[in-house]
């Protein structure tokens, strides 16, 4: 069993890692508001991922395919959502790093996996590739994962921050992060 475990985490790699709706929010956001400031947005998404993972993996995804209208309804929720996200970013002004500075918060994490339709298909690929395997540990290697690419996403957005500290500068890199979201909205409504 350890083989499908260790399996199932080269599965995940790429896909956790690569640029999604949940990685791109918490790279823009981190760099405006800080690490810690994104912390509790990060641990909502997150506590949603497992309860939501175990819901896929126990049949949500069998049950939702006979009424195809929800998985139109999360994609297009999704993508108005990170749309909205991406003009916020877009329009933010220089941030001031302190305690004060407002990041996301838990609800906020939640929100955005639950209108992920990235997270759908991943979950619904993975539980497609390891159906054997014990439920309760794919959600728990899946959820960790997947916290471990945000905090890399997010430490990212952290050091591109730090070299954006003018107020142009930060503009510039505010537009370019939101338009990043933009694109991936974009990207999420064609797919």
């Amino acid at each position: 069993m350890l083989e499908t475990y260790i399996a199932l985490i080269l599965f995940l790699f790429p896909l956790a890692y690569s640029p999604g709706p949940g990685n791109m929010f918490f790279a823009a956001n981190t760099a405006r508001f800080g690490f810690w400031a994104m912390a509790p947005a990060n641990v909502g998404y997150h506590v949603a991922t497992f309860w939501v993972t175990l819901l896929v993996g126990g049949g949500f995804l069998q049950t939702a395919a006979q009424f195809p209208l929800v998985f139109v309804v999360i994609k297009g929720a999704g993508a108005v959502y990170v749309a909205w996200l991406g003009w916020r970013v877009m329009r933010a002004g220089v941030a001031k790093r302190s305690y004060s500075a407002q990041g996301a918060g838990f609800w906020d994490g939640v929100v955005l996996l639950v209108l992920n339709p990235k997270a759908y298909l991943i979950m619904g690929l993975m539980f497609s590739q390891f159906s054997q395997a014990n439920i309760w540990v794919v959600t728990g290697i899946f959820t960790l994962n997947n916290m471990l690419a945000f905090v890399v996403w997010s430490l990212a957005g952290d050091v591109i921050a730090r070299r954006f500290r003018e107020p142009k500068r930060a503009a510039q890199l505010n537009g370019l992060l939101g338009g990043m979201l933009i694109v991936v909205a974009i990207w999420m409504v064609w797919t």
